[in-house]
């Protein structure tokens, strides 16, 4: 559970680290867009180099997006193997029941896992490069035109922080809990796929306590400095729009290009 990143900042002092907020979400989201227009092997050499590019500019050891990875390895693992099995067309490999190998069922799976990590790397990239706070305030600032129609911007970036600023908390509190009952002789890696939810069944109940104390905590701080919604709130850190978020985009636009002209190669 120390290895999940969600929420997690590393400081730094990086281009990537000084871009504005807001270009850093928007591209994010933007780049997880356009992994799906590669469709073959050229396309996502193009992507990998790209995100390896992105990833020397911010100067984060790759390890780190690694261990993004390895959370989720058996969700990626178990969505090849689905993609392996029942793809239909091609060659046949091999053959039983609805089951079947196939050389384009192998290669949507190769392209399945490219998808998963570069959709990890790009998102872990982000969280790392990005105080949780700034995300939450791009995020606001991004929604800000639905205020118009009366939707809640403020609340839900306010949740947004709160709730990423909480994972990584509720993550080392998970940890120490876990720890506690491993010195209580409770074997949390061995054993079958039911003694092993039996065992963090006992973990549950005091991650919960744990959580809903924090949340009695923080909500008794806010109220405690006067805290009454975002009506007529100031900002501390003005956000600016400058040369290098500009040019970010248009290094994603030229990615942009060379995937269309790829994807018809």
């Amino acid at each position: 559970m120390n290895k999940i990143l969600l929420g997690r900042y590393l400081p730094g002092s990086s281009l990537i680290h000084h871009l504005d907020p807001r270009a850093k979400l928007l591209l994010s989201f933007y780049f997880i867009i356009i992994i799906f227009l590669a469709n073959n092997w050229a396309s996502y050499l193009l992507l990998f180099v790209f995100m390896a590019l992105t990833i020397l500019l911010a100067k984060i050891k790759i390890g780190f997006f690694w261990k993004g990875v390895r959370p989720l390895i058996w969700l990626i693992l178990f969505t090849v193997v689905l993609q392996i099995f029942f793809s239909t067309g091609g060659t046949v490999y091999w053959h039983w029941g609805i089951l079947s190998v196939t050389n384009t069922g192998l290669v949507s799976g190769i392209y399945v896992f490219c998808r998963f990590v570069l959709i990890i790397f790009m998102s872990t990239l982000l969280t790392l490069t990005t105080p949780p706070l700034e995300i939450a305030g791009a995020m606001e600032s991004l929604l800000k035109p639905l205020k118009k129609v009366h939707f809640p911007v403020y609340e839900v970036s306010l949740m947004l922080s709160i709730a990423l600023r909480f994972v990584p908390t509720l993550m080392d509190e998970a940890l120490k809990i876990m720890n506690a009952q491993r010195s209580r002789g409770v074997n949390f890696d061995q054993g079958s796929l039911m003694q092993r939810l039996k065992a963090v069944v006992p973990l549950l109940i005091p991650l919960f306590v744990s959580a809903f104390n924090r949340a009695e905590d923080l909500a008794t701080a806010m109220e405690a400095r006067g805290y009454h919604g975002g009506e007529g709130r100031t900002k501390y850190r003005v956000h600016q729009w400058l040369c290098h978020d500009t040019l970010s985009c248009l290094a994603f636009l030229v990615l942009t290009i060379g995937m269309l002209f790829l994807r018809n190669w």
